[in-house]
């Protein structure tokens, strides 16, 4: 992967910029729900972000219904089945996919029923939440919020990846919460999110973003 070119931005600009990219993104398969992946650690505020998009894209007049990885945790059972702190179980066995796949993406296919399940279980109680279903209508937008989101084959429309150096990421993920951070390595070297997602947004500092969103002819570029 070649220097990425970043430019300064406030997120001011970024999130209207960023929700105007959306509203303008047609669906891979002719469906008619936009699928966003806000992909990054926790520290990186993907839920912040999503939540800031939710409504900016309300005053847009597009719905948008927002789901968070959190909710869709495997059971302790099953997470913990090599212990609490177990890197590499973080990476590919804490985050329930096939669950993913059954609740949120299939209702969003073309004749798919459209109602999404926004979380199914609850990590601290460990019970399933029994949530009701979410209605998003035609020409709604799914903002999916969580780390390792892109490397699944999930149908997203838009990948957007926060990223943090290992010194970032480091400083502001509690230290309780360290041993998770070889997860994040490992991901970052296998899955190159980076180079993947279609917009990626630095966030070292988090007041002062910077963002990448292409590099090819034709590539989108925000409005100044």
């Amino acid at each position: 992967m070649g220097v990425m070119s970043w430019e300064p931005v406030t997120w001011e600009r970024l999130v209207p910029a960023l929700a105007e990219r959306i509203a303008g993104t047609g669906t891979a398969d002719g469906g008619t729900r936009v699928r966003v992946a806000l992909d990054g650690a926790p520290a990186a505020g993907p839920d912040v972000l999503a939540g800031r998009l939710a409504e900016e894209l309300r005053l847009r007049g597009r719905p948008s219904v927002t789901v968070g990885t959190r909710g869709f945790l495997r059971p302790a059972s099953l997470r913990y089945e090599f212990g609490k702190q177990d890197a590499d179980a973080y990476y590919d066995g804490w985050q329930d996919t096939s669950a993913l796949w059954r609740e949120v993406f299939n209702p969003l296919d073309p004749g798919g029923s459209g109602t999404v399940l926004p979380d199914l279980w609850d990590p601290v109680t460990d019970r399933a939440t029994r949530s009701p279903r979410v209605p998003l209508e035609p020409g709604g937008v799914l903002l999916l919020h969580g780390p390792f989101l892109l490397g699944h084959w999930f149908p997203f429309d838009l990948t957007v990846h926060l990223r943090l150096t290992p010194a970032a990421l480091a400083r502001r993920t509690a230290p309780t919460d360290h041993w998770t951070l070889p997860a994040y390595t490992r991901y970052t070297t296998e899955t190159t999110p980076e180079s993947t997602a279609d917009i990626t947004i630095r966030t070292d500092n988090p007041h002062h973003p910077a963002w990448n969103f292409g590099q090819g002819e034709g590539s989108w570029r925000p409005q100044p």
